[in-house]
C-alpha cells in the first residue's frame, strides 16, 4: 500500500514538474526578450492564455467584453492553488460581506483582491509589456515574495484596457523602426501622427470615463470590476519622457471624503515602492501633480468605491519608443528601463497588501458597513422630479445603473424640505407618484454623495482636472437633497402612454423637445425620410400647452410615405420610450396653426465634421461618438488638409471642433465659406475654433480687448510660478448662464443653462446677431469649482453661445463645449438644436 502511494506521489510530482517545465517564459513564447520591441495585444493575450493552460491551478483567464474594433477584453486572475480552487466562493463571499450581493458569507476569512490595470492609454504601452514580466515573476516556483503574495491575496492583472489604442500605436511604431532604435528625438519613430494611440476608437480618454462610462471599453470594464470589487486598484500610466517614476501617496487636493485608512495605506504602499526603488538607485517622486479629486479617474473612482486607488506614472509615453535621448538626465531612456520600473512597482504594491491581508479586508468591509448604516454628507437622500423630464430620467437611470447606485420611486405624496439644486436654495416640496428616490443608506453611498455634490471642497487650487461635475446640474433635473432618511420602495417608473388613433390616420403626431432622447427620435424619423416641422412658439391644442421646439410630423408633406408614415413614427417612439400625442387638426386654440410661417420645416441635414491634424482628438471624438453611437445619424469626417479643400457643396452643416492650429479653415477657404453660408450653409464652431472667425472682416464675433495692467505684475516670485499660472484658468467650474430660450438654439431649455466652463474666450456680445447664451456679472452666475482671478474678470459680460446670420446661412458660435466628455447631458440638447433646429 505504501509503495503504491509512493508511486502515485512521484507521478504527481513528475506531472507538476513537467507542467512547470512546459511553461515558457515571455522571451521563449514571443521569440524576443520583453523590451526589445512593442508587442501587439493579441500576442500579449496569447501569452496569458498559454500560462493559464499550463498552470490552471494558479491562473484563470476571464473575458469581459469586446472593443468597437472587435478586439477582446480580458483579465488574468493569479493566486495560490487553494485560492483558485475556491475562487468563486471567495468572490461571492466578498460581495456579500459588503452588501453588493444578497446573502451571508460562508467563510470568515477573506483574501484581499488586488487589481492592477495596465495600458488604459494606448500609446503608453510600457505597462502591457510589464504585465508579462509581472505574471512571469509571480509564478516563479522559488520566489518567496511571489509565494506570499499568491497565498495571501487574489491578484487580478488587466493586461490592456485599451487594445484598440494600443494596437494603433504599436502597429505604427513597429513600421517606423529600423534594425536598431534611433534615440534621436527628431527621428520619425518619435513623432506619432494624429490621432495617435492614446485614446479609444472614438477618441475619448478612457481614464476620465470611469464614472460616466460613455465608452464601450469603460462600461464593460466597470461591469467586470463590480463582479470583484477589489480592495486595491493600481492604474498604470506614462508621462513625459524627461520625468522619472511617480507612485503613491498622491498629491493634494485629496477629496475630503477619502478615509483616514485610505490615506494611511497610500503612504504604506508608497513606502514599499520607495524601498524597492532605493535598492536599485532609481529616481522617483511622490505627492505631486496627480491628485485625488475628479471622480472619474482610474484612481479616484475605485477610491470612492472603498478601494485604495493609485496612479503610477513612468516617464516615457508614445514619444519615447524603444530608446529616447533625455535632456533632463543627459542619458538614454530605454523601453527595458521603463518596463523594469513598472514591473517593480507592481510587485512592491502587491507585497504591501500581502503583508497585511486581514487589515485590508476588514477595513474594506467597515467602509461599506458605514455607507449602509451611517452615510457621509449632509444629505441622506435625493428626490428627483420625473414629470415632463422622462427622457432625462431615462438617461440618469442608465448612469445610476452603470454605477450600481440603487434607487426606487415614490408612490405617494409627502411634504419634505430639501436643497433644490436648480435654484440652489432650501425649499419645501411634496413628493409625487413616480418621483425618483435615492437613499444614501446603500453600499454605493460615498460615490453617490460625490457625484451629486454641488461644491467639492478644494484644499488646493492646483488640480490635475476639472473641479466640479454635479450630476443633477449636468442633467438639468429638478433634484432635492434631503436630510432625512427616505423610505424607498422598488417599484418602477410608470409613463402614461397615449392612445394613438391609428385607424383614423391622425392629422399629425406631436413629440416634446426636452432632452437628447427626443433628439434620437428626430434623427430616426429624418433618416427615414419623414418631413418634420418645428413650432417656433408655444401653442395650445386639445387643452394642452406645447412648448417652442415641439416636433410636429404632419401627414401633409409626407403623403408619399403612405402606410409607412404611421408605422415608422410609432415604432421609433416605442423603441425609444417616447410618448407621442396625436391631433385631428392643424388648427390650434392659441399660438400658430401648423401652416404658419412660425411652424417651420427642417431638412435632413448633411453633416460634416473637420477631423485631422490640428484638431483636438477628444473634441472630434465627442461629436463623432454622439452622432455615430447615440443618434445613429450619419456624419462625414473631413480632413482639413485633404485634397480639394472643404466640400461645401456636399454639406448643409459643417462642425469645426476645438483645435490647436489655425489651418482648420485656411485663409484660402474663407471666401468659399462665405459663399456657402450666403447660400444657406450652417457653420458650428466649438470652443477655441470660434477664434478662426473672431475679428475677421465680414464676421461679427469680436474679442474683448484686455486693459493693460499697471503696477508690479512683472515682479513675480519664481517659486510661485505654478500657482500664478492658474490665475487665468477655470478648470471645470460650473456657471449658470442666461439663455434666450425663444431662439431655436435654446429650444427645450429653461431660460438658463448650467454650463461646465473649461476655458474663457473673452468675447464681446454680438452687435448684429443673436446672443443666446451669455453671462453678465460673473458673481451672478458662478456656482462651483475653481476659477482663477484673471478668469473671473473675463467671465463678466461675455458670450457663450451666439448665432450670426450670413445671407441665408448661419454661423453658430459655441465658445463653451456643450458635449464635454459625453457626460454633460443637458448640453447635448443645445448642440442638437444647433445642428437640426436652427433654421
Amino acid at each position: 500500500m505504501k509503495k503504491q502511494f509512493l508511486v502515485a506521489l512521484l507521478f504527481l510530482v513528475s506531472i507538476c514538474a513537467q507542467s512547470q517545465n512546459a511553461l515558457q517564459s515571455p522571451q521563449q513564447f514571443l521569440g524576443y526578450a520583453v523590451g526589445e520591441r512593442f508587442t501587439p495585444s493579441h500576442q500579449i493575450y496569447r501569452y496569458a492564455e498559454h500560462v493559464a493552460e499550463q498552470l490552471p491551478n494558479k491562473v484563470k483567464i476571464i473575458n469581459y467584453g469586446q472593443t468597437y474594433e472587435k478586439r477582446p477584453l480580458m483579465f488574468v486572475v493569479v493566486s495560490a492553488d487553494e485560492n483558485i480552487k475556491n475562487l468563486e466562493q471567495i468572490r461571492t463571499d466578498h460581495l456579500k460581506s459588503i452588501g453588493m450581493m444578497a446573502g451571508t458569507p460562508t467563510a470568515k476569512d477573506s483574501k484581499p483582491i488586488i487589481w492592477l490595470s495596465y495600458n488604459v492609454h494606448g500609446n503608453e504601452g510600457v505597462s502591457s509589456e510589464a504585465f508579462m514580466k509581472v505574471l512571469d515573476e509571480l509564478l516563479q516556483p522559488n520566489n518567496a515574495t511571489s509565494a506570499k503574495i499568491l497565498k495571501n491575496s487574489i491578484v487580478i492583472l488587466a493586461p490592456c484596457l485599451n487594445p484598440d489604442g494600443h494596437d494603433r500605436y504599436v502597429n505604427w511604431y513597429n513600421q517606423k523602426i529600423g534594425t536598431e532604435p534611433n534615440a534621436n528625438t527628431s527621428a520619425w519613430e518619435h513623432n506619432e501622427p494624429w490621432p495617435g494611440g492614446r485614446y479609444t476608437h472614438y477618441l475619448f480618454d478612457p481614464n476620465r470615463d470611469w464614472a460616466w462610462q460613455t465608452q464601450e471599453i469603460t462600461s464593460q470594464l466597470i461591469a467586470a470590476y463590480h463582479n470583484w470589487m477589489p480592495q486595491v486598484h493600481g492604474d498604470f500610466h506614462e508621462m513625459g519622457p524627461n520625468s522619472p517614476y511617480y507612485f503613491a501617496p498622491a498629491a493634494k487636493p485629496y477629496h475630503e471624503d477619502i478615509t483616514l485608512w485610505q490615506r494611511e495605506l497610500q503612504d504604506v504602499i508608497g513606502t514599499y515602492n520607495k524601498k524597492y526603488f532605493d535598492r536599485k538607485n532609481w529616481l522617483y517622486y511622490t505627492r505631486e501633480r496627480f491628485d485625488l479629486l475628479y471622480p472619474s479617474y482610474g484612481d479616484t473612482w475605485p477610491t470612492y468605491n472603498g478601494a485604495i486607488g493609485m496612479t503610477y506614472e513612468q516617464g516615457g509615453g508614445g514619444v519615447a519608443g524603444l530608446a529616447y535621448e533625455r535632456t533632463s538626465e543627459g542619458d538614454t531612456l530605454t523601453l527595458r528601463d521603463r518596463i523594469a520600473h513598472s514591473a517593480t512597482a507592481s510587485i512592491a504594491t502587491l507585497e504591501a497588501i500581502a503583508d497585511r491581508p486581514t487589515k485590508v479586508a476588514d477595513e474594506f468591509v467597515k467602509f461599506f458597513e458605514k455607507s449602509q448604516s451611517n452615510p457621509i454628507g449632509t444629505f441622506k437622500g435625493y428626490v428627483v422630479k420625473t414629470t415632463g423630464d422622462e427622457g432625462k430620467i431615462k438617461a440618469l437611470k442608465e448612469l445610476l445603473d452603470k454605477n450600481r447606485i440603487v434607487y426606487g420611486y415614490s408612490s405617494d405624496s409627502k411634504a419634505l424640505s430639501g436643497y433644490n439644486y436648480l435654484t440652489q436654495k432650501e425649499e419645501t416640496f411634496k413628493t409625487e407618484a413616480n418621483d425618483l428616490l435615492i437613499s444614501a443608506y446603500q453600499p454605493k453611498s460615498t460615490l453617490l454623495k460625490i457625484l451629486f455634490e454641488t461644491k467639492p471642497m478644494l484644499e488646493d487650487s492646483i488640480t490635475y482636472d476639472i473641479t466640479s461635475w454635479c450630476v443633477p446640474l449636468a442633467f438639468g433635473l429638478k433634484t432635492y437633497g434631503v436630510k432625512e432618511k427616505l423610505v424607498v420602495g422598488p417599484g418602477s417608473l410608470v409613463i402614461s402612454q397615449s392612445s394613438l388613433v391609428n385607424q383614423n390616420k391622425p392629422y399629425a403626431y406631436l413629440a416634446n423637445w426636452r432632452s437628447a432622447e427626443d433628439v434620437k427620435l428626430l434623427a430616426a424619423v429624418l433618416k427615414n425620410k419623414i418631413k418634420v416641422r418645428i413650432a417656433e412658439k408655444t401653442f395650445d391644442l386639445n387643452n394642452k400647452t406645447y412648448a417652442a421646439g415641439t416636433l410636429i410630423m404632419t401627414r401633409a408633406g409626407n403623403e408619399a410615405m403612405g402606410e409607412k408614415f404611421d408605422k415608422i413614427i410609432i415604432d421609433e417612439a416605442n423603441r425609444l420610450g417616447i410618448t407621442l400625442t396625436t391631433t385631428e387638426t392643424g388648427g390650434v386654440a392659441k399660438g400658430s396653426d401648423f401652416g404658419s410661417d412660425f411652424v417651420y420645416s427642417i431638412k435632413t441635414p448633411r453633416v460634416g465634421l473637420i477631423a485631422g491634424e490640428g484638431t483636438s482628438m477628444t473634441a472630434v471624438g465627442e461629436v463623432w461618438h454622439y452622432f455615430d453611437q447615440e443618434l445613429k445619424y450619419p456624419i462625414t469626417l473631413i480632413d482639413p488638409n485633404g485634397r480639394g479643400g472643404l466640400p461645401f457643396t456636399k454639406l448643409d452643416v459643417l462642425v469645426v471642433p476645438s483645435g490647436y492650429g489655425s489651418n482648420l479653415i485656411k485663409e484660402s477657404q474663407i471666401q468659399p465659406l462665405k459663399d456657402w453660408l450666403r447660400g444657406g450653409g450652417k457653420l458650428i464652431l466649438l470652443e477655441n475654433s470660434t477664434g478662426i472667425l473672431a475679428d475677421k472682416d465680414g464676421f461679427g464675433l469680436k474679442t474683448r480687448k484686455d486693459e493693460k495692467k499697471k503696477g508690479a505684475d512683472s515682479l513675480k516670485i519664481y517659486a510661485n510660478r505654478e500657482r500664478e499660472s492658474v490665475s487665468d484658468e477655470t478648470p471645470g467650474s460650473i456657471y449658470k448662464i442666461k439663455l434666450d430660450n425663444t431662439h431655436p438654439l435654446a429650444f427645450g431649455m429653461p431660460d438658463y443653462f448650467y454650463a461646465l466652463v473649461n476655458n474663457t474666450y473673452n468675447y464681446e456680445f454680438l452687435k448684429d446677431g443673436w446672443n443666446v447664451g451669455y453671462l453678465k456679472k460673473e458673481k451672478e452666475g458662478y456656482v462651483a469649482g475653481f476659477v482663477g482671478k484673471n478668469a473671473k474678470e473675463k467671465l463678466q459680460n461675455t458670450l457663450f453661445y451666439g448665432v450670426e446670420e450670413i445671407g441665408r446661412g448661419k454661423v453658430i458660435y459655441m465658445a463653451n463645449d456643450p458635449l464635454f466628455r459625453g457626460f454633460w447631458y443637458n448640453g447635448k440638447l443645445i448642440f442638437s438644436n444647433a445642428v437640426f433646429l436652427v433654421p
